[in-house]
C-alpha cells in the first residue's frame, strides 16, 4: 500500500533558476517577481489541489547551479512574492466587501423607496396602476442584485485564491538537478 505524502506536490521543470524569475525585474532574486507564467503554472497546479493540505514545489533544474544557496534563495523569494500576493489578495477581497455593503445599502434604500412610491400610486391610473406598481417593486428588486451577487457569488473565489497564496507562501521548496 502505498504510503500517502502529506504534501501536495507541485513539480515546475526548468533549464536554470533565472527562467522561474521576471527577467523584466532588475531587483535581486530574493525580492524579484516571478515570471508570470511560471506564476500561472504554479498556482494552476495549487488550485487542483486541495488548499487545506501544505503544497510542495519541486522545481527540476536542467542545469546545476552555481549558487550554493540556492535553495534557500529560491524559497525566500517565491514565498515573498506568494506573501506579496496573499496580501494584495486579502486587500481585494477587503474592498470588495466594502463595496458589497455600500452597495447594499444603496439597493435597500432604492427598493424602499420604489416600494413607498408603489404603495402610494394614484388608483385614478386605472388599468395602468398594477402595472406601475409592479414595475416599482421589479425595478428596486433589480437593485438588490449587484449586493446580492458579491454576497452570494463573486467573494468565494477570491477567498480560494487567497488560501492558495497564502498556502505557497509558506510551501517548502527542493532543488532537483538533472
Amino acid at each position: 500500500m502505498p504510503i500517502e505524502s502529506k504534501d501536495q506536490l507541485i513539480e515546475v521543470k526548468v533549464q536554470t533558476l533565472q527562467q522561474i524569475f521576471n527577467s523584466m525585474d532588475p531587483s535581486p532574486f530574493h525580492e524579484r517577481d516571478l515570471d508570470r507564467e511560471a506564476e500561472e503554472f504554479i498556482v494552476s497546479w495549487a488550485k487542483e489541489h486541495s488548499s487545506r493540505k501544505p503544497y510542495k514545489l519541486i522545481v527540476h533544474l536542467g542545469q546545476s547551479t552555481d549558487q550554493p544557496d540556492s535553495v534557500r534563495i529560491l524559497t525566500e523569494s517565491i514565498r515573498n512574492y506568494f506573501s506579496y500576493r496573499a496580501e494584495m489578495n486579502r486587500r481585494e477581497l477587503k474592498q470588495l466587501l466594502h463595496y458589497g455593503w455600500i452597495s447594499l445599502i444603496i439597493a435597500t434604500v432604492f427598493l424602499g423607496f420604489c416600494v413607498t412610491i408603489a404603495q402610494t400610486v394614484d388608483p385614478d391610473l386605472g388599468r395602468f396602476r398594477p402595472i406601475l406598481r409592479e414595475g416599482l417593486i421589479i425595478i428596486g428588486w433589480v437593485a438588490m442584485w449587484r449586493p446580492l451577487d458579491v454576497y452570494l457569488y463573486r467573494w468565494w473565489p477570491v477567498h480560494r485564491l487567497g488560501r492558495i497564496y497564502r498556502g505557497l507562501s509558506k510551501m517548502p521548496i527542493e532543488i532537483r538537478t538533472s
